[in-house]
């Protein structure tokens, strides 16, 4: 009796990658990014930024209650959206222009899962060592130094991860007042369940999931094929220059034969003599240095990879070998593939000029440009007085006594400066129909300090008036600030009763 075939695993258990720590200057311009981004992530919600008495001082600040966003001297309305919608559209664009020029220098020096990730590996190193102590720890039974360093760890993880839920909440409320409420237990509940999600997810994500998170959670690894060629600049390995990769031996001669290469590339070069088993080697020592530092934990000299970030971390760890061994750098750099033939043929790379800008690029670039030109037109040509009218249709004009035509309309008045202003409302100049504000004698308002009110507007037509006979009438209605003289205004319709 045989035992049935057992099915093969779909999918094979993770290996915890634990990388090696290298310096460098792509090294040192993470360590600045991460420093950078991680301030601003941090102490942006405690910078202070007055506007007046009557408006919050917080320098960037989505008041959800408020329905208003603040950025400094910047307040962005409900209706006005599209401000918002455009710094989405331009963000998009960017990461376009980025990845079609640089490959995904975004996911290798900025995205927030990069950054996080970087800093729990440092803390990380910091506790347990350097990758070969890691690895030794992995696999060390759980003994008592085990625990203690696991649990060290990961308690400084999560003061990280309560950190970072905590300023996130602060960008949505006043940051003094709320973090005394979260201390004593005032704050609302939404607060805490907030902190309480965005730590778990950081936790997880930055100390535990790693790469797992942009391999399978985040869909831009496989969007980025759409967005590289061959002159997309990007993060690649010289084979023409680093293979066949070997241990170089002292004294081998940079001569090569065909024969040692075929026996190299047939894998049998044990069968060969001991100098020609090193004279043809190209400058790749295969110490795997690269491989060592990756934090995806991948071969660069593989190729094109899903899960390559660019990160260039293992431009820096190959630049070190190649110091020590008396071989110019640059065996793995950031180049574009198709300068692949030219080096190869012996002929200098295309500048890099070239293969920023050709017509891809360019167009996002003239595509991203011309929506911030418009946003910024947009932000200072808008006025501090505003207005929005709503004919009543129930009815959609009211006969009265002496056969006058009236329709009734609800005008919501925003008033964007910090102090009370009184609006003067009227129709245009040359119109016969007369307007009536109700609650008041007069034709003024006062709106509140950086508030809306909703007033209810009366416009009358004689019955010898046109518009009294006609089905519709355009109209248009107009506010004056009576301190500044800024005016707005809005189009409309006159409802009237039409004769047969």
């Amino acid at each position: 009796m045989t035992d049935a075939p057992q099915t093969p695993a779909l999918f094979a258990p993770r290996e915890p990658i634990f990388p090696r720590r290298v310096t460098g200057p792509f090294r040192r311009l993470k360590w600045w990014i991460m420093g950078v981004t991680l301030g601003i992530y941090y102490l942006l919600p405690w910078l202070r930024w007055d506007r007046g008495p009557n408006l919050p001082d917080q320098a960037v600040l989505a008041d959800l209650a408020g329905r208003r966003f603040f950025f400094f001297w910047i307040e962005i309305w409900p209706h006005e959206f599209y401000f918002i919608a455009g710094l989405l559209i331009m963000a998009g664009l960017g990461l376009f222009l980025f990845t079609s020029a640089l490959g995904r220098v975004w996911c290798g020096y900025t995205c927030p899962q990069t950054v996080w990730t970087d800093l729990f590996i440092l803390v990380e190193r910091w506790i347990e060592g350097d990758r070969n102590a890691r690895l030794r720890l992995w696999k060390a039974p759980w003994d008592a130094r085990k625990w203690r360093l696991r649990i060290t760890k990961w308690a400084v993880w999560l003061l990280i991860a309560v950190a970072t839920g905590g300023a996130w909440v602060f960008y949505f409320t006043d940051a003094p007042r709320l973090a005394v409420d979260l201390v004593t237990g005032q704050a609302a509940s939404v607060a805490y369940a907030s902190i309480g999600v965005l730590t778990a997810t950081t936790f997880i994500f930055g100390g535990f999931m790693r790469e797992q998170v942009c391999n399978y959670m985040c869909p831009w690894p496989r969007i980025q094929a759409t967005m590289m060629d061959a002159d997309t600049i990007t993060v690649a390995y010289r084979d023409w220059r680093g293979e066949p990769r070997g241990k170089h031996r002292k004294g081998a001669r940079a001569a090569a034969t065909t024969g040692t290469a075929t026996a190299y590339d047939t894998g049998q070069a044990n069968a060969l003599p001991k100098d020609a088993a090193t004279a043809n080697l190209g400058d790749c020592i295969d110490c795997m240095a690269c491989v060592n530092v990756c934090p995806a934990g991948i071969d660069i000299r593989d190729g094109q990879q899903m899960e390559c970030i660019t990160c260039a971390l293992c431009i820096d760890a190959c630049d070190e070998v190649m110091d020590k061994i008396g071989k110019p750098r640059g065996l793995i750099d950031y180049l574009a593939l198709s300068d692949a033939p030219r080096e190869r043929a012996g002929q200098p790379p295309i500048p890099v000029w070239k293969h920023v800008l050709r017509p891809r690029t360019l167009l996002y670039t003239a595509m991203w440009g011309a929506i911030g030109l418009g946003l910024m037109f947009a932000l200072f040509i808008r006025s501090d007085i505003e207005l929005t009218v709503s004919p009543v249709r129930n009815p959609t004009f009211v006969t009265q006594s002496d056969g006058s035509i009236r329709n009734i309309y609800d005008v919501r008045l925003r008033n964007k400066s910090g102090d009370d202003r009184d609006f003067r409302m009227s129709l245009t100049a040359d119109t016969p129909l007369r307007i009536d504000l109700q609650g008041s004698e007069t034709l003024s308002v006062n709106v509140p300090a950086d508030s809306t009110k909703l007033q209810r507007v009366y416009v009358t037509a004689r019955p010898q008036d046109p518009a009294a006979t006609r089905d519709r009438t355009p109209l248009r209605l107009w506010v004056e600030d009576t301190e500044t003289g800024d005016r707005a205004s809005s189009s409309t319709t006159f409802n009237g009763k039409a004769t047969p």
